[in-house]
């Protein structure tokens, strides 16, 4: 029997932020005015319309925005089996503010774990103090889901960069110790933002970067984790590893749109593919050429592609 197939919305509530991270895809976008509540609605009744079953919101820091918790609750009105949010988990420090946003009908988090410490971390975020809230947060959710007994999913994702990629294996057992097993680690994007603003002490090469990240993925292929991938890497350097490969798992399991205040994209996958990413010349002959996305037009542009070896 095939697995069926969920449509997600993936819905940018603004890209205002309280954290200031230097790798962050909107860090030139902060000046765009995010929708209003009434803009809200109608992009969430819309997704529902068109068929959407799991409605992702991100920011930006969609927990900055005042009316975050109404706007969770109107989308529980529209009867969506996930509202998940993506968090630095800084509001979530906030006990009673947590509840608040659980009780209104959020049924899961992904948190941003970009260090295995307080330095790390917060370098990343620019902001101190960051990582202690984040922490806390966690500990706030876990303990508000534990008491309640509701059905909770509890996720994470890290950036890989060149400032943390040796500590890549690190940061995947802080994760593993907060009980977390639904994970995405993510190759750092230059086509635009904060890594393009600042390439050289930002994107860490594909070929330095692939040993620790296989051994992070290890970790989680060691515990049986339910999801623990790594996204936007050539598949050269993963042969081994395809199975934790999120782009193509996530053509199994989601038909993915964005939609946000600048623009809308109602095929995230094919999109990225077709307008992101590239492939050096040799990865014609590749056995896994098929299937492989290749690395970023922003990454080849600076380091060139001798570094995608085909697989024959």
């Amino acid at each position: 029997m095939e697995n069926k197939i969920i449509k997600k919305t993936v819905l940018f509530v603004g890209y205002q932020c309280n954290n200031r991270c230097r790798f962050c895809m909107e860090y030139d976008k902060r000046q765009i005015p995010p929708r209003s509540f009434e803009e809200m609605k109608y992009e969430i009744a819309a997704a529902r319309d068109r068929g959407t079953d799991y409605l992702e919101i991100i920011g930006g820091e969609a927990m900055i925005r005042p009316d975050i918790i109404d706007v969770i609750a109107f989308a529980k009105t529209r009867g969506f089996e996930t509202i998940m949010m993506a968090t630095n988990g800084r509001a979530f420090a906030y006990e009673k503010l947590a509840e608040k946003v659980i009780d209104a009908g959020l049924n899961s988090l992904v948190f941003s774990i970009h260090g295995p410490n307080a330095e790390i971390h917060d370098y990343l975020t620019q902001v101190k103090g960051s990582f202690d809230q984040l922490t806390k947060g966690i500990e706030n959710v876990k303990r508000i889901v534990e008491k309640k007994a509701i059905p909770f999913s509890l996720g994470s994702n890290t950036c890989i960069v060149k400032p943390n990629y040796k500590y890549a294996p690190e940061i995947g057992r802080l994760i593993r110790s907060y009980g977390i097993n639904n994970s995405e680690f993510i190759f750092a994007d230059p086509n635009e933002g904060g890594v393009k603003n600042d390439f050289e002490t930002l994107m860490p090469r594909i070929s330095e970067a692939a040993p620790y990240i296989r051994e992070l993925l290890d970790i989680g292929r060691a515990d049986n984790c339910l999801h623990w991938h790594i996204r936007y890497v050539p598949l050269c350097y993963f042969p081994d590893h395809l199975n934790q490969i999120s782009e193509l798992m996530e053509v199994q399991t989601f038909k993915t749109e964005h939609i946000a205040q600048d623009f809308k994209n109602f095929d995230a996958s094919e999109g990225r593919k077709n307008n992101g990413r590239t492939k050096a010349e040799g990865c014609k002959d590749c056995k896994l050429n098929n299937i492989c996305e290749g690395i970023w037009k922003g990454y080849v542009a600076k380091y060139g592609d001798d570094e995608l070896i085909p697989i024959r």
